[in-house]
């Protein structure tokens, strides 16, 4: 990479805080979206089965535009394609709410995933380099921003729904101040640009081998963490007879869970390293579906529900930094890896549905339950190569000490 010569502690922090506050933007997008869902139903006039089609197109939108992030990134340097791309994202807020029907709905949930998905490969890149530059873990908590910037983002939705506004001028304020916000955290992260005399990454290619078992892993992952997000209110009114109040508050304590974890987790990466960090991870993850599946009262269950999140937390973000480290093209097999990240996102809650129709919903989290055992035994493949990423436990997979 060339383009930034400034490496310099102070440059590296700043880039740092940077790269964390286009990442809670990001994250506040996608909140902003999600707590607006009834609301626009209502105005498309959706029924929850139509509903469901259209909120199938942003995954699609981001699987099919993701791997021309790499190529942006050669064209105009790492900084610049992350302010345009994270401003289109940004921008894109205000079109779901003006759709008056199913086919609209579906064209702009598209453009919305596909410009959620090139400005995620390109912040997640930028972050990789960022953090091998700083020679220590930075990958969780920027994860953990990234929530952070979901749950400010729902709240104010949250508050705007409670009083009745209406979401097209929520969501016209909220693009136009997170635009200005990502435009202004994006100016501080590094300016790294590709050899001018290399070869442009192609517009669509196959992600590399190495990229595909990275993927997996973060496929198991967030599996995971798309049944229990959509799934795990329904096992507690469903199986265990919870009331509302209980069943509602296991997904929160999934979704709080899971972003403390991901906040703290870079010390625990520095410290043990990535692949024993997954390996202890998956049997926290493990241990949790087989509370859940084998739970009597509403208490295990949300306790299990507790042990899946702090156990896949920083799973996905070290899968990024994995692909970023992989081989020479970084945003491309980024691009890759979230490619099968996002598609396990998609198909997780239908699948989810479609075993428990077969069966039963313990019998889907037995299935949960089963990925989780998979980081176990997968997490190798997170291993660096030597030299290859931060030094220390994260290079080497050594205990290294923890660094303030």
């Amino acid at each position: 990479m060339t383009g930034e010569t400034d490496f310099s502690p102070a440059r590296l922090r700043h880039a740092r805080f940077a790269i964390a506050a286009v990442f809670c933007t990001h994250g506040a997008v996608t909140g902003s979206f999600a707590t607006r869902i009834p609301w626009i139903q209502d105005h498309a006039q959706l029924g929850a089965g139509t509903l469901g089609v259209a909120l199938a197109f942003p995954a699609l939108g981001a699987a099919l535009a993701m791997p021309l992030a790499g190529r942006i990134n050669h064209r105009f340097g790492a900084r610049n394609a992350l302010r345009g791309l994270l401003a289109l994202w940004t921008l894109s807020l205000i079109l779901p709410s003006l759709a008056p029907n199913l086919v609209t709905l579906c064209g702009t949930l598209f453009v919305y995933g596909a410009t959620a998905g090139m400005s995620d490969v390109a912040m997640n890149a930028l972050g990789v380099e960022t953090e091998n530059r700083l020679g220590r873990s930075i990958m969780s908590s920027l994860h953990g921003m990234w929530s952070v910037g979901a749950l400010l983002g729902s709240a104010a939705g949250t508050l705007a729904a409670h009083t009745g506004t209406d979401a097209r001028p929520h969501h016209l304020i909220a693009a136009l101040a997170l635009t200005v916000a990502g435009l202004i955290a994006a100016q501080g992260v590094l300016d790294l640009r590709g050899d001018p005399d290399g070869e442009a990454p192609p517009r669509f290619a196959l992600p590399p081998r190495s990229a595909v078992l990275i993927g997996g892993i973060g496929f198991c992952a967030v599996f995971a963490e798309g049944a229990s997000l959509d799934w795990s209110a329904v096992y507690l009114r469903d199986v265990l007879d919870a009331g509302a109040g209980p069943a509602a508050a296991s997904t929160t304590a999934f979704a709080l869970t899971m972003a403390v974890a991901r906040l703290v987790g870079d010390r625990v990466v520095d410290r043990f390293g990535p692949v024993r960090t997954v390996r202890a991870g998956g049997v926290l993850a493990t241990a949790g579906g087989v509370l859940v599946v084998t739970a009597s009262h509403p208490a295990a269950a949300m306790a299990g529900f507790g042990l899946i999140g702090l156990g896949i937390a920083v799973v996905v973000p070290l899968a990024f930094a994995a692909a970023g480290r992989s081989g020479p093209a970084p945003a491309q097999a980024i691009a890759g890896v979230a490619t099968i990240t996002y598609t396990s996102g998609l198909i997780a809650p239908s699948a989810i549905g479609a075993v428990a129709d077969a069966t039963s919903l313990v019998v889907s989290f037995g299935l949960v339950t089963a990925l989780s055992c998979a980081l176990v035994v997968g997490a190798a493949v997170l291993r660096p190569r030597t030299g290859s990423g931060p030094t220390g436990a994260a290079n080497q997979d050594e205990p290294a000490p923890i660094r303030p």
